[in-house]
C-alpha cells in the first residue's frame, strides 16, 4: 500500500505534465490510444466519481450548514459565471454549433475532484473546496441541463433528458455509493484511498486520451480557436472569482478555494455529456478534452503561486483581511 500510495504522490505532483504528454501522444500519433474507445468515457468518469465519494463524509455536508454563505457564494459564482463566460467567448470567436455546444457544457458543469486537490496544493480551504464540489455536482443534474438548454436552444438541439439521465448514472450514484462505502467500511477506504489519485489520474489521462486521439485530425485544423476559448474561459474563470472573494473580503484561504472551484471544471463530465446529448456533433466532446488539460496544467502554476501567497509577509496577508 506504501508504494501505491507514493505512485500517488507522484501522480498528484506531476499530473499536468503527465496529462500534457498524453494528450500530445494522442495528438501527433492517435494510433497509440485509439484503442481507448470513446464508449468507455462514462465508466471511466464513474470510476473517477467513486472515488470521490470514497472521500466524502457526513462531516463534508455539514459544513453546508455551519457555513452556508461561503459554500452559497461558491455555487453561485460556479453555475453564474462560468456559463456566461462560456456562452460570451462561444458568441467572440464566433465558434461553430458542434464546439459552442462543448464549451457551453464545459461552463455549465459543476467542479470537478481536481479542484479539491489543487487547492489542497495552494494551502487553500480544503474544506470549503470539498463542500462547494459536493454541493455543486448534487445540483448538476437539475441546474446542467436547465442551464445548457436557456444558452444553446437556439442554436442546436438539447437532449434534457439525456443529460439528466447520464449525470444521475456517471456522477451522482457513483458519488453515493463512495459515501455510503466510505460510512460503513471507513477502515477499508482509509486505506484504499491513498491510491485514488493514481486511479483517478489513470481515468482521466484515458478519458483524454480516447477523445483526442479519435479527433485528432479535426483538433488539428481548429485546434488554435479551441485552445484559446479553452485558456481564457479558465483563466477568466480564476480571475473572477479571485474578484468575488476581494470584493466580499474573504480571507486569503477562503479566496483560493473559491477561486479554483469557479475556474477548474468537472470537464470529464463535459466529455461524456457532448457524446451523450449531442452524438451528431462529434467536435462537441472536444472543448472538454482540451479543457481537461490545460486546467491541470493552469492549476499547478495557479497552486505554485498561491503556496508563496500562504508564505508570505503578514502585510499581504493583513490586506486581504482588513
Amino acid at each position: 500500500m506504501k508504494a501505491l500510495e507514493k505512485i500517488g504522490d507522484i501522480f498528484s505532483r506531476y499530473m499536468a505534465f503527465i496529462v500534457l504528454a498524453i494528450a500530445a501522444l494522442s495528438l501527433f500519433l492517435p494510433k497509440s490510444t485509439d484503442w481507448i474507445q470513446t464508449s468507455w468515457v462514462n465508466y471511466l468518469l464513474m470510476v473517477v466519481m467513486f472515488g470521490m465519494g470514497l472521500t466524502l463524509t457526513p462531516k463534508d455536508f455539514a459544513l453546508v450548514f455551519k457555513r452556508p454563505a461561503d459554500i452559497i457564494t461558491g455555487c453561485a459564482a460556479q453555475f453564474i459565471i462560468m456559463p456566461l463566460l462560456a456562452f460570451g467567448l462561444s458568441r467572440i470567436f464566433n465558434l461553430d454549433p458542434a464546439l459552442t455546444a462543448g464549451v457551453v457544457l464545459v461552463g455549465t458543469c459543476p467542479g470537478g475532484t481536481a479542484s479539491n486537490v489543487i487547492t489542497y496544493f495552494a494551502k487553500g480551504d480544503v474544506a470549503l473546496s470539498v463542500g462547494m464540489t459536493s454541493v455543486n455536482t448534487l445540483l448538476a443534474p437539475l441546474l446542467t441541463p436547465a442551464i445548457t438548454y436557456l444558452l444553446l436552444r437556439t442554436t442546436v438541439n438539447v437532449d434534457i433528458m439525456s443529460m439528466f439521465t447520464t449525470i444521475i448514472q456517471v456522477v451522482i450514484i457513483p458519488v453515493v455509493l463512495g459515501f455510503v462505502v466510505n460510512k460503513f467500511f471507513g477502515k477499508f477506504t482509509e486505506k484504499a484511498v491513498k491510491a485514488l489519485p493514481m486511479v483517478s489520474s489513470v481515468a482521466i489521462c484515458m478519458i483524454i486520451g480516447a477523445v483526442v486521439s479519435h479527433n485528432s485530425e479535426k483538433i488539428l485544423t481548429s485546434g488554435v480557436i479551441i485552445f484559446a476559448v479553452v485558456v481564457l474561459h479558465n483563466l477568466l474563470g480564476y480571475a473572477c472569482g479571485f474578484g468575488i472573494c476581494r470584493l466580499l473580503k474573504l480571507s486569503p484561504e477562503k479566496t483560493k478555494a473559491l477561486s479554483i472551484e469557479v475556474g477548474m471544471q468537472n470537464s470529464g463530465l463535459a466529455t461524456s455529456l457532448a457524446a451523450t446529448a449531442f452524438p451528431d456533433l462529434s467536435m462537441a466532446t472536444v472543448p472538454g478534452a482540451v479543457f481537461s488539460v490545460w486546467h491541470n496544467i493552469s492549476g499547478a502554476v495557479l497552486a505554485s503561486i498561491y503556496r508563496r501567497w500562504n508564505s508570505d509577509s503578514e502585510k499581504v496577508t493583513a490586506e486581504f483581511d482588513k
